[in-house]
């Protein structure tokens, strides 16, 4: 088809490196979720990184880019692997209960935001 308007995702090229974009950060979410336990811990690059990407990839699928999006079930999956992981050691990190009640719900919306456009492109 090649391209079809002027915008910045209207043409096959564009829109193989959007492909590769996200499929880059499910990949990088992938591998640290089924990775060792330690690199998604609060203090470890993957224990920020995930949810960055994770937002990442809201943004993206809510400007209409959802080809690649993980199934609802991974992503749900992928929560209770960090937020397990989360729960056992931030506190290792003497953080204040404000906080953690924040970070928790902060670390909560954005698996949840994903999982719902998730669901949303499955059912479509």
């Amino acid at each position: 088809m090649g391209t079809w308007g002027s915008g910045n995702f209207e043409s096959d090229t564009a829109l193989d490196h959007l492909s590769l974009v996200i499929d880059r950060l499910v990949s990088d979410v992938t591998d640290a979720m089924t990775g060792d336990p330690v690199a998604i811990e609060p203090d470890e690059y993957w224990g920020v990184a995930v949810p960055c990407n994770l937002e990442l990839l809201h943004t993206l699928a809510e400007a209409g880019h959802t080809t690649g999006l993980p199934a609802p079930e991974v992503i749900a999956d992928w929560k209770q692997t960090f937020l397990t992981v989360w729960e056992r050691t931030i506190d290792d990190l003497g953080p204040s209960p404000a906080y953690k009640e924040e970070r928790r719900a902060v670390l909560n919306r954005t698996f949840d935001q994903l999982a719902a456009v998730s669901r949303q492109v499955a059912a479509d």
